[in-house]
């Protein structure tokens, strides 16, 4: 009945930016869908969801609500994933986690498909999207590395206030009234909530994302460090990262700047390997005043690329700019490519 009629999907989060971007992405992308099960807190559960169509209730999610689910996409934050995804497997379903609950798990597979779908044949239940700002960078990076070897990345993220969340982006728009009204600014929830201090974003670059560690790295940028290090299986990549909040509503921007293996590879080398890559755009003519910009990129699936350049200090170092859609590829999309993967690899079927 599976192979005719679809899958059994379950999506933990469904009110969600993310939960509704991975329900518009199984319609859009066509997935086979047999039944869909939309989960929530207990707060949003009894809203409505369309899907294809027909309006369906949001359930509560609980253990038993994972009963004859083959296909579990999970984006409701790190807690409800480490309480209930262990339960949906229990009961025979697969887990597309898009929080940090499991990424750095060494039995869970953190997976982008352009870039290392074989390891989704060594899951034991659950696999993890990564992150989403090392989602666009690796799959921009692993042409190159693939082609010409990858010693060294440094980069700066400029992220969208969307990666924050729905009140992040509602707050943004209110402090902007605010500065241009002349009034007291309402600071709740940026750099993260749960922090001692917030600070505007409307007009400003906050160099804070999620929590600063002991090290003077924030969460953020050792996710980005050691997903990268875990999605590419080189423990001896060289990886930093700096990652800044700009006020943009969608659309992740990185500055990165790379080693690689080999010496004399020109520009039009590395435009070779991407213009064809899966997933890539490339968008690069200085000339003509082309490259990448978030706006461009907001309800893209793909990865844009641009701004390449070789360093003018070391002759295997080359500046790139990349740029994605965060909630799609950086989240939604990536989920559902996974379940697509795991489709054609025949894994959703046993």
């Amino acid at each position: 009945m599976t192979k005719h009629n679809g899958y059994h999907v379950a999506v933990v989060g469904a009110t969600g930016a993310v939960g509704q971007k991975m329900l518009e992405t199984l319609e859009r992308l066509d997935f086979p869908v047999a039944s869909l099960l939309p989960l929530s807190s207990k707060r949003s559960a009894g809203k409505k969801v369309v899907f294809k169509g027909e309006e369906i209730t949001i359930q509560e999610a609980t253990p038993e609500s994972f009963e004859g689910v083959q296909l579990a996409l999970f984006s409701a934050g790190g807690s409800v994933s480490k309480a209930l995804a262990h339960e949906a497997v229990k009961r025979g379903a697969i887990v597309v986690d898009n929080t940090s609950a499991f990424r750095m798990d060494t039995d869970v597979p953190l997976v982008v498909p352009e870039v290392n779908e074989a390891d989704l044949n060594d899951h034991n239940g659950i696999i993890s999207n990564p992150n989403c700002s090392t989602i666009q960078m690796v799959a921009a990076l692993e042409p190159i590395r693939q082609a010409f070897g990858l010693k060294r990345i440094i980069v700066s993220t400029y992220q969208a206030v969307s990666g924050a969340g729905a009140d992040a982006i509602n707050e943004m728009y209110e402090q902007s009234k605010q500065v241009q009204d002349g009034k007291e600014l309402t600071k709740e929830i940026l750099p993260t909530a749960g922090d001692k201090k917030h600070y505007q974003i409307a007009y400003n670059a906050i160099p804070q994302i999620d929590n600063f560690e002991d090290n003077g790295y924030t969460f953020e940028e050792l996710k980005m460090m050691n997903e990268t290090k875990k999605i590419m299986h080189d423990d001896n990549l060289h990886v930093a990262a700096t990652c800044v909040r700009l006020p943009i509503e969608t659309g992740h921007s990185e500055s990165v700047f790379i080693e690689i293996d080999k010496e004399d590879v020109t520009v039009q080398d590395l435009h070779n390997v991407l213009k064809d890559a899966p997933g890539i755009t490339l968008q690069d003519d200085p000339n003509n005043q082309v490259y990448p910009m978030a706006v461009d990129a907001m309800n893209k699936d793909d990865v844009f690329v641009g701004r390449i350049r070789q360093d003018l200090d070391k002759n295997n170092g080359f500046h790139l700019w990349i740029v994605a859609d965060n909630l799609l590829k950086g989240a939604a999309l990536n989920s559902v490519q996974i379940a697509f993967s795991l489709k054609k690899l025949g894994l959703l079927d046993k």
